[in-house]
């Protein structure tokens, strides 16, 4: 008899534990709180950084960017489904007080404020001149590409108007240090600068540089090169594989892995946020 009441204990404890547990996880999915985790960031869906028209318009008069830009991404699950309401400084209040101090937060807060704090100005001037050498750039992000196989396109291109190599000049977007200089097979001629917030910004086929090295400290606006049309090939230096254009690339870093996130937005947000220069 005892031995079959101390069963029934074990057996009825169990079952507890396992409805509680179901109960939370239901719990956390209905609330959407499953979103936010320690892998949070290597997501498809933060990775591609989903948002409209409206709030990039709010977060252009924001203090702290990444955060509004964090908390709209986790509300909205990574932009697949609309903000309830027009975002304003409660809106935002209100969702921080669902989302900030849960298990991740302080993680994912410093990557989002990475990508979007640091950055300063659109990566092309403005010209101060008449002529009007303009530039576009679209949402391609994991567009198919095909040189050295099939791939994703990591990055954002801006093109130019003007289809001339050395013309259009490059700045930095961020304050940083540049760990990376030379020559890529398919970047071509490219630098790559770490942002304070240990953000990767990455400008490739460039057609030179400016006077620049390895290890030297850059501030945002700071003249990196010239625009170009390097790359796609093994042999340094080699041009015209494809129009004079800019590969902008971000990347973020989770413990030892690499992790390539859309700069579309990230432009969008810089787009009137341009150095003038005569060129």
């Amino acid at each position: 008899m005892k031995r079959r009441k101390l069963h029934n204990y074990v057996l009825l404890n169990l079952l507890l534990a396992l409805f509680l547990t179901i109960g939370i996880h239901e719990v956390l999915t209905i609330g959407g709180f499953a979103r936010l985790n320690e892998d949070t960031v290597t997501s498809d869906g933060f990775r591609r950084q989903t948002l409209n028209e409206e709030f990039l318009n709010y977060i252009q008069n924001t203090k702290d960017p990444g955060k509004d830009l964090g908390l709209y991404l986790l509300e909205t699950d990574f932009g697949k489904k609309p903000l309830k309401t027009v975002p304003d400084k409660q809106v935002l209040y209100e969702m921080e007080k669902k989302w900030a101090g849960r298990e991740g937060w302080d993680a994912y807060l410093a990557q989002c404020r990475g990508i979007w704090n640091d950055v300063r100005y659109f990566p092309i001037p403005e010209p101060a001149g008449s002529k009007d050498y303009g530039t576009s750039f679209v949402d391609s992000w994991m567009f198919e590409r095909s040189y050295g196989g099939k791939r994703g396109h990591e990055g954002t291109d801006i093109m130019a108007k003007e289809n001339t190599r050395g013309l259009y000049p490059v700045v930095s977007m961020t304050d940083g240090v540049v760990r990376h200089k030379g020559w890529l097979e398919q970047g071509g001629w490219r630098l790559g600068i770490v942002a304070p917030g240990g953000t990767y910004f990455y400008y490739a086929h460039m057609d030179s540089y400016a006077d620049i090295e390895e290890g030297d400290t850059v501030r945002a606006g700071d003249l990196l090169g010239y625009m170009g049309d390097t790359g796609y090939s093994k042999t340094e230096g080699t041009t015209g594989n494809f129009p004079v254009h800019l590969h902008v690339g971000i990347y973020i870093f989770h413990g030892e892995e690499e992790i390539s996130v859309n700069p579309y937005w990230v432009l969008k947000y810089l787009e009137n946020r341009k150095i003038k220069c005569v060129y």
